[in-house]
């Protein structure tokens, strides 16, 4: 719960707007000796190297200062502060449980319980059986500070688990394997992996992605259940500007090693049933050239930016001849398209597509190739498919949200274009009418619109005399969803705007607006920002007194260009997890293999 704590006191301070004048005491200077760094012949000293040296007593020293600091900044607004708090829990429910999905022969689902932190995972193999709990994290992460199972995949057969286990926070995993029919975890582990891994056909061999030492996820190793040899080295990708995830087709047939940078990507494939054969080329990386694979029947489809396709476009070829001589368009280029991703069932294409900045669903049925789009009911609105399992199946599974719609599971039939509900995950002490959400553009300086999403409560009078809290980020091609976000109802009740800058740098727009927000162009983001705060103003949403501007990591960046471009905009900013030292950061590896990372 410490991120619903950190908002708790971040709305502290954006509800003070007016009232924080007083300063207590600094805390100790930071300046130490500093340290002499050379990069392309500029040389620089920088007074802050000793920070990095996280067991220092005199960063510890200083880290309690800063503490010290922030709580007699804050400590008038204790009261309001757990007031807010206390108001965000009670939107939480605590006990939940989510949709069951059909995965080969079981139902899986995942429950929460109230008082407990971590997930329960269950199955049935019908819908009216009794369940069986596959994991109970809670009991496993006693003893522990830190506990988190970030993959969980079984084998084909439904009887062993395989689960990665982050005990640091470093996102550094280890392996266990749980015989699912006897209950018992077995000795065998793996350390030292990263989150991504495949099971063989034979349900006997996982294959799983290890990291460097910039923890930068770059080698394939195939692993035997019980094997008494050494795991094997299938993969090793020796270029730092790349790493290594797996993945597996929704048909089952194939376990492919996608290879990516920011710019460019390679895939290797491998039939599931021919475990101990290896990885085939599918098509050798070309520089800026991108592109991922499903598999269909005798063929592959290919989304890809391959011919100046700057959004992306759907290719298909033979599944025996994959180079890209041989790819074939399946629908005409468009550009004002933004092709994300695709699922494919054994009678349909879904095309998880970007128009317009919003998202939209299309699906192809493969026999006529007939299409049509999925209607969502509201203007401004955000899905996900995260699981969608059956590859023969009519139906493909939705999850939707929206600002002010709670998260909402939809099966959708793409046969009869019937959505059924399957859940809408209750929200307490939350009433949606109250609330509304549109969508409003502001000029750019070059004069293009920029995006963003507004919610408050309705009857907003628009009088200039409203507070804002103004969220943006513009940075590798994320987009800012919106979605839902129970804990800014607290804003909205007290008369708030929420506002997503959806800033150049994203993706809302499509791959255009990525590349028009970064390298050379980066200042875009921070230009596009300063004129949604003018916008708001100028529609007399709120003035330069009333605005709060916030963002994270290098929504960080932002923040910070913003204040010293244009400090008069707001009377608060928030820098979290601020990367505003770039020219230090570029130079830590570590970081910058996470910053990579963090693309996928």
């Amino acid at each position: 719960m410490y991120h619903l704590k950190l908002f708790a006191i971040i709305s502290v301070v954006v509800l003070g707007i007016s009232c924080i004048q007083k300063r207590p005491p600094e805390p100790p200077s930071a300046k130490k000796d500093p340290v002499t760094h050379n990069l392309h012949g500029k040389t620089w000293e920088d007074d802050y190297d000793w920070l990095k040296n996280r067991d220092s007593e005199e960063v510890l020293k200083y880290l309690n200062a800063e503490n010290r600091y922030t709580e007699e900044m804050t400590s008038e607004y204790e009261v309001l502060q757990t007031k807010i708090y206390n108001e965000i829990m009670s939107r939480i429910d605590e006990t939940d449980e989510s949709v069951p999905e059909k995965n080969g022969k079981y139902y899986y689902y995942e429950r929460e319980e109230e008082g407990k932190e971590y997930k329960i995972y269950c199955r049935k193999k019908n819908l009216d059986d009794e369940e069986e709990i596959i994991l109970d994290v809670n009991e496993l992460a006693i003893g522990y500070n830190f506990y988190s199972v970030d993959l969980f995949e079984v084998s084909p057969n439904g009887e062993m688990l395989a689960y990665a286990v982050d005990t640091t926070g470093r996102e550094e995993y280890t392996l266990h394997f749980k015989d699912l029919d006897s209950g018992k975890i077995l000795k065998d582990k793996v350390t030292h992996c990263y989150a991504s891994m495949v099971w063989g056909d034979d349900n006997k061999t996982l294959f799983y992605t290890v990291m460097d030492e910039t923890l930068r996820p770059f080698a394939v190793y195939r692993h035997k259940i019980d094997s008494k040899t050494e795991d094997e080295l299938v993969f090793k990708e020796d270029d730092g500007k790349f790493w290594v995830e797996l993945s597996s087709s929704k048909s089952q047939k194939y376990i492919f090693i996608e290879i990516a940078s920011a710019l460019t990507t390679e895939v290797w494939y491998l039939e599931a049933d021919k475990e101990e054969d290896d990885f085939q080329l599918f098509q050798k990386r070309i520089f800026e050239h991108e592109y991922s694979v499903y598999h269909h029947d005798d063929d592959f489809y290919i989304v890809t930016n391959t011919g100046g396709a700057t959004n992306f476009k759907i290719m298909k070829t033979d599944k025996d001849k994959t180079t890209i001589n041989n790819w074939v368009e399946l629908f005409p280029y468009d550009e004002s398209v933004k092709i994300e991703s695709l699922d494919i069932f054994e009678d349909y294409l879904v095309v998880y597509e970007r128009r317009d900045g919003m998202e939209k669903v299309r699906v192809v049925d493969l026999e006529d190739m007939i299409q049509h789009s999925i209607k969502f009911d509201e203007e401004v609105y955000m899905y996900s498919t995260w699981s969608n399992y059956e590859y023969d199946s009519e139906v493909v599974r939705v999850t939707y949200s929206s600002p002010i719609t709670p998260k909402t599971v939809i099966d959708y039939n793409m046969e009869t274009k019937e959505q059924i509900v399957q859940k809408v995950y209750e929200v307490p002490n939350y009433d949606k009418s109250l609330y509304e959400t549109t969508m409003m553009y502001a000029d750019a300086n070059d004069g293009v619109k920029v995006p963003m999403t507004l919610f408050y409560r309705k009857g907003l009078d628009l009088n200039g005399n409203n507070p804002v809290y103004l969220y943006g980020y513009g940075s590798y091609g994320d987009v800012i969803e919106p979605r839902f976000r129970s804990h800014s109802f607290s804003l909205l009740d007290r008369g708030f705007v929420f506002a997503l800058a959806h800033v150049r740098g994203g993706g809302e727009m499509g791959r255009t607006w990525y590349e028009d927000g970064k390298f050379l162009n980066k200042k875009n983001t921070f230009t596009d920002f300063i004129v949604c705060a003018e916008k708001l103003v100028e529609e007399r949403y709120t003035s330069y007194e009333k605005i709060a501007i916030t963002g994270g990591s290098a929504g960080g960046l932002l923040i910070g260009a913003v204040l010293n471009m244009r400090p008069d905009i707001c009377q608060v900013a928030v820098a979290d997890v601020r990367l505003v030292d770039v020219r230090n950061t570029l130079i830590d590896l570590v970081i910058v293999v996470a910053l990579l990372v963090s693309v996928v």
